[in-house]
């Protein structure tokens, strides 16, 4: 990974809080000239330090009522298991977030639903009709505290 020096991390704070600055907005913040900010943009995006530049939607503003948190147990953890399970998830729009992760459970998903019957449909399709699947077990958001994807650098 491409060492990142002070400007750099300031420059993807500042991204991270507003993704819309301008370089020479930025150049002012970061005390660069415009050229150099922008040069560092290129490299951090080039680079994959930067992921993607996207706008936030609201929950409401795209018919989600509900997001669950799904915890889902395989079967089997066998690589040919795990890899069609991602593929899965990758492909299912209503999941927002889908880590596999260690510990009791395999999967982890972050799933955003019209309502429960959109959930009960979703979980079906992919979760009780997926024969890979030994157990899945659901917690209904009832206040999104806090929603951030900014990292601290």
């Amino acid at each position: 990974m491409h060492e990142l020096d002070e400007q750099d991390k300031q420059l993807l704070r500042l991204l991270q809080q507003n993704n819309r600055l301008t370089t020479d907005q930025l150049a002012k913040k970061v005390n660069l000239s415009q050229s150099a900010v922008q040069r560092r943009l290129t490299r951090l995006r080039e680079k994959k330090i930067i992921e993607a530049d996207v706008s936030i939607i609201a929950p409401a503003a795209a018919s989600v009522g509900i997001t669950c948190v799904v915890d889902v147990i395989l079967h089997e953890g066998g690589s040919k298991a795990v890899d069609q399970f991602k593929a899965a998830m990758q492909k299912s729009v209503e999941v927002a977030q889908c880590y596999y992760v260690t510990g009791t459970y395999d999967f982890v998903l972050i799933v955003n639903m019209r309502d429960m019957q959109h959930f009960e449909q979703f979980s079906k399709k992919l979760l009780m009709d997926n024969p890979n699947v030994k157990h899945f077990y659901t917690h209904v958001v009832m206040d999104r505290v806090k929603s951030s994807y900014a990292l601290p650098l």
